[in-house]
């Protein structure tokens, strides 16, 4: 090897860049944004990237202030600026200057056709989705063994349900063959029943990385798993179709991992903290009854007992003396006009008459009794009913009385 025209790293990489940044001072690129990441900062970094290349890009915050909408993944966007090379990691970006929506990208567009269809079928609707249990007995994970997702996941179960039982389900979490793969781990999961809840994701990426996650099959599987489904897909600002379909979506796996297992030592202490309550409050209770009865002793109970009835047995006895007095009273009254009815009544009875000696005379022919003289002729027959018996006789003479000629 001639080692006479050898050249250090950064001696070559000193090279590329004045090459690069003389040649490319000043270009506009068109492509869609992946990986699009504002900084604490205040820059922009993405990707930009067609079907068959990519390039790193960024804005600084001088810039980016300016823009009037906020780039995102799947957008088509043509941006204007310069080359430059990034020494200390051997990588070039364009520093861009402008940026302008030059429409929407191909994956954007796809996924957005994509959830149109599948929301139409109904399988996002609120109603399908179940309740994940409080406390499972065993928790699924569908993703890369190996991954960053896993391990949180794996960490906050232990801190906070210890002794859950934890099945991982394998699966690729990018790539062409991830989709597959995950759909049929959750039909495993379901087929044998192996869990309780199952978390479906990965970690952060770029929006073509998280395409698994939004392919319809997948989507398919979480809409028919009888396991209630978390979907925990990158960071919290990443999205995939699986949250929209998933029972819960959770920001982050980590998120996932303590929306599945509510904290035992938590929910043991809550329990403590409500028997403390209970406890307490029956101590007040019992206080509060100690107190009313502490004046009722065995001794005065008699007494006091009396005291109230005393009064009410005399005014009962006062009561039944008035009511007694009433009806004596009435029963004399009723009495006292019984005796007066019958004196009057007997008074005007015609056997009281006949028993003074007068008696009935009745006209033998007409039947009628005989008030006056005029309604009897010499010769007419009598009938007259004294008290006793009836005497059969015959007017012999009719005499009127000078005062009564004119009756």
């Amino acid at each position: 090897m001639d080692d006479g025209n050898k050249l250090s790293v950064s001696a070559l990489t000193e090279l590329i860049r004045q090459n690069l940044e003389g040649t490319f001072s000043s270009v506009t690129v068109e492509g869609e944004v992946s990986n699009c990441r504002p900084s604490s900062t205040g820059h922009l970094y993405f990707t930009l990237k067609d079907s068959r290349a990519a390039i790193s890009g960024v804005m600084f915050k001088n810039r980016f202030r300016c823009l009037t909408f906020e780039p995102a993944d799947g957008m088509l966007l043509r941006v204007k600026g310069s080359i430059s090379v990034y020494a200390q990691r051997g990588t070039y970006q364009i520093i861009c200057e402008e940026i302008e929506q030059a429409g929407t990208g191909d994956i954007l567009a796809m996924l957005e056709k994509r959830k149109r269809m599948l929301a139409q079928e109904g399988l996002f609707e609120g109603d399908r989705k179940k309740p994940i249990p409080r406390f499972p007995a065993a928790v699924g994970i569908v993703s890369s063994p190996t991954g960053a997702a896993v391990r949180d996941i794996l960490n906050i179960l232990e801190r906070r349900a210890a002794g859950i039982r934890v099945v991982i389900l394998p699966a690729p979490v990018q790539g062409s063959d991830a989709a597959p793969i995950i759909a049929r781990r959750i039909e495993q999961a379901n087929q044998w029943r192996l869990v309780d809840v199952l978390i479906v994701g990965r970690g952060g990426g770029s929006l073509e990385d998280l395409l698994p996650f939004s392919d319809e099959s997948v989507v398919r599987a979480i809409a028919a798993s009888a396991i209630p489904v978390v979907s925990a897909v990158g960071h919290e600002i990443d999205w995939a179709l699986s949250d929209y379909v998933a029972d819960l979506r959770a920001p982050t796996p980590s998120a996932a991992a303590e929306l599945v297992s509510e904290s035992r030592y938590e929910t043991r202490e809550t329990v403590r903290a409500l028997e403390r309550q209970i406890r307490e409050a029956m101590k007040a209770r019992l206080d509060r009854a100690r107190l009313l009865i502490k004046p009722f002793n065995p001794e005065d109970l008699e007494y006091r007992f009396r005291a109230i009835l005393q009064p009410r047995l005399v005014r009962f006895d006062d009561a039944k003396e008035a009511l007694l007095e009433a009806l004596l009273s009435r029963v004399t009254e009723l009495r006292r006009r019984l005796d007066l009815a019958r004196t009057c009544l007997e008074a005007a009875s015609p056997v009281s008459v006949l028993e003074r000696g007068f008696s009935v005379v009745i006209h033998g022919n007409s039947g009628m009794v005989v008030r006056n003289t005029n309604e009897v002729k010499p010769g007419d027959p009598l009938i007259i009913r004294p008290l006793l018996g009836v005497i059969n006789a015959r007017a012999e003479s009719v005499l009127v009385n000078e005062g009564e000629k004119g009756v």
